[in-house]
C-alpha cells in the first residue's frame, strides 16, 4: 500500500510518530528555513557519554618495576596504547564534527571569495605532456571497442589493451579529466568527470609509469593535470622498478588531497568530504580502467611515509599544527597528504607476488631522484582547522612488512533483473555527461524493476555469491571486506510501498544489524525483490518530510525517487583492523556514491552526493545506540531540475581561467 501505515502487530504506528518527534525537534532549535551550515558560528559540542569510546590503556601502580618488566612486553604495551589512541582521536573527530538539529560542525561565518583556491595545482616549470583527445557527442559516439555500453563492464571486462600514449591518455579523459565548462552571467566554472563536494576537488592523481612511447623514453613520475589533459613530468625512476615488482603491462596511479580546498568552504567536516573525493576518484579510475581491460587494486601494504616518497610530496614544507583554528598566510597548509596506491594492471593476470618491506626500500631512494617542478600557490590567505590535521597524522597508515601472492579475486559479474532499464549509453557518454543534480522536480517516478537493478549493481559479491567480499566493478578495487550499507527512504518507486528499506551489503553484519536496529522494525524482503538482493523493508510510511529534516532540512533529498544514507560498521572496524581504516569507510562510501550517480544517469535520471545531514537524528530513527554504526554519506536519485540560465561550454579547449 503506498504511503500507508503498516499495521503489522508489533510496529505500533511507530514511524510517523517519530517523524513527528523529529520535526518536533527541529522546530526547536531551527527555523523552517535555515542559513547555510558553512555560516554557522556555533560550536560543536563533543557527544554525551552514551557514545562508546576507545579507552586509553592505563596500568596500575601495583605492576612490577621498570627493570623486572620484559622490554618486548612493556614495548607491545606502548604500542597498543598508541595504537588506541589514534582510534581515539579519530572517533573524537567523527563526533566532534557532526551536524544536529541544535547546532552545525565548525566552520568559516562566510566564504571568503578572495582566498577561494585555485582548482588546479600545477608544477611550474616541469614538462607538460599532452595527452589525447576523445570524441564526446552523438552522433560521434558510438559502440566501440574504446566506448562500449555501460551496462556491458558489469557482466565481463574486455580483452586488456597494451599500455600506450592512447590508452593512458583514454583512462584519464574518462576519470579524472574535465567534463564541461559552464557559464551564467559574470560567473564561470568548470565541471570534471569525477564528482567532488562543493565542486573543489580536493583530490590529485599521479601515473607512476614504466616507459611509454610519445610520453617518456624512461619509467617517470608524473602529475596528472585535468585543465591541459595533460602529464607534468616530475622524475624518472629506476629501470628496474615495474620488472622487479610488478607484472607486465601494469603501472600505478596515486591519488592525494590538498585538505585547505574543502576546508575553505566546509571548515572541520572537510576531511570527511575529501575522503569521500578519494572514494569517487577510485570508483572513476576503476570503471575507466575496465573499459580498456584493465583490472584496479588498491595497493595497501603501503605506508604514508612510501606513498609520499612515491608521489614526490615530501619535498612540501612541514606544517606545524597550532592548538586551535586560526587564521593567517600558511602557505604550507596546501600541502598534498598522499593517501593510497592504485595498482592498474591486465584484466585475467596470474596471481604474482609483491614484497612490501623490498618495495619500500626501493621508494626511499626515491627522495634523492631529481624532482622537477615547484607547487603553485592557492591562497593568499588561509583558515587552519587544528583538529583535521591532528586527525590526519592520527589515521596515516604504516608499513605493512609482509611478502607473498597479491590477492586478486576472480572478477564476478553483478546481477541482472532488468537489463531494459538502461537506455543504450556508452561508457563514456555515461561517465562523462554525469551531473550532480541541484534540485529535484519531486515528480519523476521510477519502476520497481530499475530500482532492483540500480541496487543490485551497488552489491560487492556478484550475483548468486553470499555478500561480503569486494568482487565485482568498479568495488573489486578496494581490499577490504564491505563494511557499508545503504538505509533507503523509498518516494517514488512504483510498485513499491512508501516508506524505510535496508541494503545489507556485508551480510556477515545482518543479524548483528537486527540486533542493533529497532524491535519495531520488519526485515521483509519486498515484493518482487530479486532471491540475491538482500534488501528489506523496514517500514511503511511517507518519509519524504523525514528524508528531508535529517538531510539538513534540504528539499532535494525528500523530491527525488529515493534517497539513502550509507550506515558503516563503524567503530568495530577502527578496533580491529586500526584508525587507517577510518578514512577507508569514506572511501567506500563515496566508490558507492559514484555507482549511484553512473546508475541514475544510465537510466536517464539524475543524483548527487549530500554531505549535510545530521548525524545522530539519523542513528535516533534507526536505533542504533554507541559508534558500532555511523551513518557517513548520504545520497538522492531522481529527476533533475535544470537551470536554463546556466549555459553548458566544452570541456576542451576551456577558458583561461582557473575555476
Amino acid at each position: 500500500m503506498e504511503g500507508g501505515i503498516a499495521t503489522k502487530s508489533g510496529f505500533f504506528l511507530f514511524l510517523p510518530l517519530l517523524l513527528q518527534n523529529l520535526l518536533v525537534m527541529a522546530s526547536k532549535f531551527l527555523p523552517s528555513r535555515l542559513p547555510l551550515p558553512l555560516n554557522s558560528p556555533r560550536f560543536h559540542r563533543l557527544p554525551s557519554t552514551n557514545e562508546t569510546m576507545i579507552p586509553i590503556a592505563s596500568f596500575s601502580s601495583s605492576s612490577p618495576s621498570a627493570s623486572s618488566v620484559d622490554n618486548s612486553v612493556r614495548k607491545q604495551e606502548e604500542e597498543e596504547e598508541e595504537l588506541q589512541e589514534k582510534v581515539a582521536q579519530a572517533l573524537t573527530y567523527h563526533h566532534q564534527t557532526k551536524h544536529g538539529f541544535a547546532n552545525y560542525a565548525r566552520g568559516p561565518r562566510g566564504l571568503d571569495w578572495a582566498n577561494q583556491p585555485n582548482p588546479f595545482r600545477r608544477y611550474i616549470s616541469a614538462l607538460l605532456l599532452p595527452l589525447l583527445h576523445f570524441p564526446t557527442d552523438r552522433p560521434i559516439v558510438a559502440v566501440t571497442d574504446d566506448a562500449p555500453l555501460y551496462s556491458s563492464l558489469f557482466h565481463s571486462l574486455p580483452p586488456p589493451k597494451p599500455i600506450s600514449h592512447s590508452t593512458i591518455s583514454q583512462l584519464f579523459f574518462d576519470s579524472l579529466a574535465l567534463s564541461a565548462w559552464k557559464t551564467t552571467g559574470f560567473s564561470t566554472w568548470s565541471l570534471r568527470v569525477n564528482p567532488s563536494s562543493g565542486n573543489l576537488h580536493p583530490t590529485e592523481a599521479y601515473l607512476i609509469a614504466p616507459p611509454i612511447q610519445s610520453i617518456s623514453d624512461s619509467p617517470f613520475v608524473a602529475h596528472y593535470a585535468p585543465k591541459e589533459h595533460s602529464l607534468e613530468l616530475r622524475a624518472t625512476i629506476p629501470s628496474g622498478f615495474f620488472p622487479n615488482f610488478f607484472p607486465d603491462n601494469s603501472f600505478l596511479i596515486g591519488i592525494s588531497s590538498i585538505f585547505w580546498r574543502e576546508a575553505w568552504k566546509y571548515g572541520e567536516r572537510a576531511f570527511r568530504y575529501c575522503n569521500h573525493d578519494v572514494g569517487h576518484a577510485i570508483g572513476a579510475i576503476a570503471m575507466a580502467a575496465a573499459t580498456l581491460g584493465w583490472d584496479v587494486k588498491l595497493l595497501d601494504g603501503f605506508g604514508y611515509k612510501d606513498l609520499e616518497k612515491l608521489m614526490g610530496l615530501q619535498f612540501f614544507p612541514d606544517f606545524k599544527i597550532p592548538s586551535r583554528p586560526i587564521k593567517g598566510k600558511f602557505p604550507e597548509i596546501e600541502f598534498e597528504h598522499p593517501d593510497c596506491l592504485i595498482l592498474v594492471f591486465p584484466n585475467g593476470s596470474n596471481p604474482f607476488d609483491v614484497n612490501y618491506k623490498e618495495l619500500s626500500s626501493v621508494v626511499n631512494e626515491f627522495t634523492n631522484l631529481e624532482w622537477k617542478g615547484r607547487s603553485n600557490s592557492l591562497s593568499k590567505e588561509h583558515i587552519c582547522w587544528d583538529i583535521i590535521y591532528r586527525t590526519a597524522e592520527a589515521v596515516k597508515k604504516p608499513l605493512t612488512i609482509q611478502k607473498g601472492e597479491f590477492l586478486v579475486d576472480q572478477f564476478k559479474s553483478s546481477g541482472i533483473c532488468s537489463e531494459n532499464s538502461y537506455k543504450g549509453f556508452t561508457i563514456r557518454e555515461v561517465v562523462r555527461k554525469r551531473r550532480s543534480a541541484v534540485d529535484m522536480d519531486g515528480v519523476t517516478v521510477m519502476d520497481r524493476q530499475t530500482f532492483y537493478q540500480i541496487l543490485l549493481h551497488c552489491l560487492p559479491s556478484g550475483k548468486g555469491e553470499k555478500h561480503r567480499r569486494q568482487s565485482t566493478l568498479p568495488f573489486r578495487a578496494l581490499s577490504w571486506d564491505a563494511e557499508v550499507h545503504a538505509a533507503i527512504f523509498v518516494h517514488r518507486v512504483i510498485g513499491l510501498p512508501k516508506g524505510l528499506y535496508f541494503l545489507v551489503r556485508n551480510e556477515d553484519h545482518l543479524e548483528e544489524l537486527k540486533m542493533a536496529t529497532r524491535s519495531e522494525f520488519k526485515w521483509e524482503k519486498p515484493e518482487g525483490c530479486p532471491d540475491d538482493l538482500p534488501l528489506y523493508e523496514l517500514a511503511s510510511s511517507d518519509c519524504r518530510e523525514l528524508a528531508k529534516r535529517l538531510s539538513c532540512h534540504q528539499d532535494i533529498a525528500s523530491d527525488g525517487c529515493f534517497s539513502l544514507g550509507m550506515v558503516a560498521h563503524f567503530e568495530p572496524t577502527l578496533s580491529e583492523k586500526g584508525a587507517w581504516m577510518y578514512p577507508r569507510l569514506f572511501w567506500e562510501t563515496g566508490v558507492l556514491g559514484q555507482v549511484l550517480y553512473l546508475e541514475a544517469h544510465a537510466v536517464g535520471i539524475s543524483a548527487t552526493g549530500i554531505g549535510c545531514f545530521f548525524d545522530d537524528p539519523v542513528h535516533e530513527l534507526l536505533g542504533f545506540r554507541g559508534s558500532k554504526f555511523q551513518s557517513l554519506y548520504h545520497f538522492t536519485v531522481g529527476g533533475p531540475v535544470l537551470d536554463k540560465r546556466i549555459m553548458s561550454l566544452p570541456a576542451y579547449p576551456g577558458p583561461s581561467i582557473d575555476a
